[in-house]
């Protein structure tokens, strides 16, 4: 599923509208449509229940009026407060006023004089109107806000967040940077946004994305092929198209038939992270596991987990791996389909040049995660010498350590920063955080929707190289591969979420819950 900027999304209603002839006013109405399906969906039947639609003067707060006109005709009890005189609405947001008027639709505008159709409100009546709602409807800015919120608008998205009553927000919550999801100023926090068509960006980018609440998406017509001749490269992550990429297993199979990943990993200390990487090689799917890792670690592992196969390597004073593991780690990698490299390794310059020379001269498919992604800063050239497929999964402070930025300035762009750097450096990017953005070397783009805060915890970023690494074993090709492991890593999260509490949840519960958000999946195949 597509995700839009506020510019793709006008050409794709313009290319809608001149080139297959559906008239603006048109989509107007199935977006009202779409807003009633939505609110009767969620509250039930709307007959005597009073709705107050707060309503901008661009087209945001036309589909509010137009919406107005619908719950009027299912006997909601209806307010809309137009905040703007009649005069200034324009186009189709002044034919959807006219044809409100004319039903009778109580409609409150900001200013009334001898000439308005409206009957003057001041922010008592506002205050009024909303705290004794069952529903309110905010749209009052949609997708077209670029500068930040002033005046009255301010108090009345105040008022609106303080009612303690349920908002539906048009297209994306007043307030929210629909390309960026910052707030301007102020912005509605609301139960359920509707946007029409595909999603928005702000909807998905934080801080946007807490404002959202559930996202509806309704389908107001316009044809698929206007969507797709934009280009638009960013896209959503959707659980049929995940569900697609699980392959379903021969009678006959054994295990040499999902492939051998290779874990080089862990340090005094931090075996955990080692094994919690591999364990979630062999629970996403992989026939065989063989941890790398120092010989002062290997037997603590070889005894916590005993299905993965461990290999000691020659270790530095500080009993990380050492440098004269090198060949050993070639040799080792030659019958492998995919090579996890990482965690736990620490940054010792020993070992950090060990991964530096493994990198550049390993020739399979390499997941680069935690200490082995420090090693290659400021030596980026390796990853453009590289022939086979290489899958960087850094958390915004390591992405900035790569770049010279700082989290902040990652955190505020996301999604631009992942792709210039996957297209740069030939790569599969993975940047964690809240909605994860992986961007391919191509320059397309995905979000993916699932996860939750209980994963902020330690270890989950292991679990996460682990699943992508146990994907690329099983022969998906490497997108794929990338995509459905951080798809199942946010679901497996979720499945642990929900039985544990986000609070209390640790890696291993998310660890455990691989298998279950797999069978998850297989079952909408």
């Amino acid at each position: 599923m597509y995700i839009a900027t506020s510019q793709e999304m006008r050409n794709i209603d313009r290319r809608a509208s001149e080139k297959y002839g559906i008239p603006a006013l048109l989509l107007m109405e199935n977006a009202a449509h779409g807003i009633l399906r939505v609110i009767e969906d969620t509250f039930g039947p709307v007959k005597n229940r009073r709705i107050t639609i707060v309503c901008g003067k661009g087209n945001n707060g036309g589909d509010g009026l137009a919406v107005a006109r619908l719950l009027f005709n299912r006997g909601a009890r209806v307010q809309a407060l137009l905040l703007a005189e009649p005069k200034e609405l324009k186009g189709d947001a002044e034919i959807n006023l006219k044809i409100a008027l004319k039903m009778g639709v109580d409609i409150q505008s900001k200013i009334s004089t001898g000439n308005s159709p409206g009957n003057l409100f001041d922010i008592w009546d506002v205050r009024n109107s909303l705290n004794h709602s069952h529903v309110i409807i905010d749209a009052i800015f949609g997708t077209g806000l670029s500068s930040n919120i002033k005046d009255e608008h301010l108090e009345i998205i105040e008022l609106i967040n303080n009612s303690n009553r349920p908002v539906i927000s048009v297209d994306i919550p007043t307030g929210i940077n629909s390309d960026t999801g910052e707030i301007m100023g102020a912005a509605v926090r609301a139960t359920a946004t509707v946007t029409f068509a595909i999603p928005k960006r702000g909807h998905f980018l934080y801080p946007g994305s807490d404002f959202t609440g559930k996202l509806h998406i309704a389908d107001i017509s316009i044809p698929d092929t206007a969507t797709e001749e934009e280009g638009i490269y960013l896209s959503l992550l959707t659980e049929d198209d995940m569900s697609e990429l699980i392959q379903d297993r021969l009678a006959n199979s054994h295990k040499g038939n999902f492939g051998h990943v290779l874990v080089v990993a862990g340090s005094i200390g931090k075996g955990g992270a080692a094994a919690m990487t591999s364990l979630s090689c062999l629970k996403s799917g992989a026939g065989l596991v063989t941890l790398a890792t120092p010989e002062g670690v290997q037997p603590v592992i070889a005894g916590k987990i005993t299905e993965v196969m461990t290999y000691p390597l020659t270790e530095t004073d500080e009993k990380t791996i050492a440098l004269q593991a090198i060949d050993t780690i070639l040799e080792l990698s030659k019958d492998k389909e995919v090579i996890a490299i990482g965690p736990g390794l620490t940054t010792n310059k020993d070992t950090a040049e060990l991964v530096r020379r493994f990198i550049k001269n390993v020739n399979a498919t390499v997941v680069i995660d935690a200490d082995a992604i420090n090693a290659i800063n400021d030596h980026l050239e390796i990853l453009k010498e590289r022939k086979a497929h290489t899958v960087l999964t850094p958390h915004p402070g390591e992405m900035a350590r790569l770049i010279g930025k700082t989290s902040s300035e990652v955190q505020q762009n996301r999604i631009g920063i992942a792709r210039d750097f996957a297209v740069q450096y030939s790569v599969y990017l993975v940047l964690k955080g809240a909605n994860t953005v992986i961007a391919g070397p191509s320059g397309v783009v995905y979000i993916n929707p699932t996860g939750n805060p209980g994963m902020a915890t330690a270890g989950t970023g292991d679990a996460l190289t682990g699943i992508i690494a146990g994907f690329i074993a099983q022969g998906l090709d490497i997108s794929s591969a990338v995509r459905l492991g951080v798809y199942l890593h946010g679901l497996a999260g979720d499945l642990a979420a929900g039985e544990k509490g986000m609070i209390g949840m640790i890696a291993g519960d998310l660890i455990d819950r691989i298998p279950e958000a797999i069978r998850q999946l297989e079952l909408k195949h």
